[in-house]
């Protein structure tokens, strides 16, 4: 891998030091990540405030960028994928896709209309309520899709009319660091400047005074703190935090097919996904043939190296998350489940996790409590509908959640009574970028995506127009508005 250097004001910065980053299917060091200063973060928010004067004034030159950008990101997957399989560990094809996502959402906002929403307009007065940007965006992003994710923010963010400062994981900072370099071609300098560092960038980041929004995707134990460290600024913040999504399976399910389709939505990106499934509930008289079928899939899937082309699954991303699967999992068996399949470390080097499905469970187990964000699924057995449904919802999380069943109309009414911000119904990750992606809960503050997610990169104007003679306008409580 070639060097990697920031993108500060449209220039190549590197660093005085630097970090090293791993290859999770080898555990090895394999590239290095400049390490960003204080002086070098005040630099990139210098430049993305004086940027935004400029950027701000014409919306359609916003509007052409992010085309340009799009085509970019196409014209440059060759490039950007094995970087980031060599970083995320997903396989090349699921790299590829990433980068394709990545310009679907720049062509989505570029595209997206915007127009004033008129309250009023009579012989009294015109009254339009517009949007109008934040200003400087602080944008930090995760591993576990870093291209795609920040670019959730970057394209609605652009379009509002806002510069940005981001910050990818330090698992995965390269593919981000190297998009930054190839989009200065086609984005005035300033607009996007992307800087690298370890988790105290992050904290220098949402306590800086010049950003006026903060746009986080992460945990929820770092959302709280990046919720604490805006508060005394009151900056805006979206906070995008994990996800226990359950999936209920009703009594008219066909155990063949939802096997496959809950399979797939819980194993995606190898179980790193935030509104993956993370747990599954069974009706009795069906768990059987569901575990049979999701150890079915679990038992023949290719685990590999992202460069092995039958590769399904990769690594779990880095040693962290890797040794919390390894700690579920066990904590787990100890108290008596089962593994239908899997259930161990892959005995070769790198983060491998065999693909898991563990039985015998219930709530108050560690595993289907908290998020484990990685290729092992639990799945629990339950008498009752409505008392499935509360011990869905009895938990801090509330990202998504689905419902699989032959009645539709019957699997979406009980779909309808889970509290989280996305309910699928015999789908899951359905995701688009017309579509708001948000969580109830302790699993974020605020939405992305859609008009719904353009709208939190923006504040709320009134512009009031008198039509008076006088210039005045009175109301019918005899007070000037």
């Amino acid at each position: 891998m070639s060097d990697f250097v920031m993108t500060i004001g449209g220039d190549t910065v590197p660093a005085a030091d630097s970090f090293g980053v791993v290859n999770p299917a080898n555990g090895e060091v394999f590239a290095h990540a400049p390490e960003c200063s204080t002086e070098q973060l005040d630099a990139a928010f210098d430049a993305a405030s004086k940027a935004q004067r400029d950027w701000k004034a014409d919306e359609a030159a916003r509007r052409a960028v992010l085309v340009s950008m799009a085509d970019v990101l196409l014209e440059s997957s060759a490039e950007l994928a094995p970087i980031l399989t060599a970083e995320q560990g997903k396989p090349l094809g699921d790299a590829h896709i990433e980068v394709f996502a990545s310009a679907i959402w720049c062509q989505y906002f570029a595209n997206l209309e915007t127009p004033p929403h008129v309250i009023q307009d009579d012989g009294e007065a015109l009254v339009e309520v517009v949007r109008r940007p934040v200003g400087v965006v602080a944008a930090i992003t995760p591993w576990n899709f870093p291209l795609t994710l920040a670019f959730w923010k970057i394209a609605p963010a652009l379009l509002a009319g806002n510069t940005l400062v981001l910050k990818p994981s330090p698992f995965t900072p390269l593919t981000t660091l190297k998009v930054a370099e190839l989009l200065r071609d086609v984005v005035p300098p300033g607009v996007i400047n992307v800087v690298s560092g370890g988790d105290q960038l992050g904290a220098w980041m949402t306590g800086h005074p010049v950003p006026r929004k903060i746009s986080f995707t992460g945990s929820i134990e770092t959302g709280k703190l990046v919720a604490q460290s805006a508060a005394p600024d009151l900056k805006r913040v979206t906070l995008e935090l994990g996800g226990n999504d359950p999936a209920i399976v009703l009594d008219d399910a066909d155990p063949a097919v939802v096997s496959k389709a809950i399979f797939a939505g819980a194993f995606n990106n190898n179980g790193q996904v935030c509104s993956a499934i993370k747990r599954v509930y069974v009706p009795e008289a069906l768990y059987d043939d569901v575990v049979d079928g999701l150890a079915a899939q679990a038992s023949s899937i290719k685990v590999g190296e992202g460069t092995e082309a039958d590769s399904k699954l990769g690594p779990i991303n880095n040693a962290p998350q890797f040794e919390r699967v390894q700690e579920l999992v066990a904590d787990a068996l100890t108290h008596g489940a089962r593994a239908a399949t899997g259930g161990h470390a892959m005995d070769r080097p790198g983060y491998f996790f065999e693909p898991t499905i563990l039985t015998g469970l219930s709530d108050g187990t560690r595993i289907v409590d908290e998020e484990q964000f990685g290729p092992a699924l639990p799945v629990i057995s339950y008498r009752d509908v409505d008392d499935v449904v509360e011990r869905a919802n009895a938990t801090h999380f509330g990202l998504s959640g689905s419902v699989w069943g032959a009645d539709s109309d019957r699997a979406a009414e009980v779909a309808g009574r889970l509290e989280c911000g996305t309910a699928w119904v015999n789908t899951h990750l359905a995701l688009a970028p017309q579509q708001p992606f948000g969580g109830f809960k302790w699993s974020g503050l605020g939405v992305e995506n859609g008009p719904w997610g353009l709208a939190e990169f923006t504040e709320v104007q009134v512009v009031h127009r008198s039509k008076g003679a006088d210039g005045l306008n009175i109301n019918t409580a005899g007070l000037v508005s």
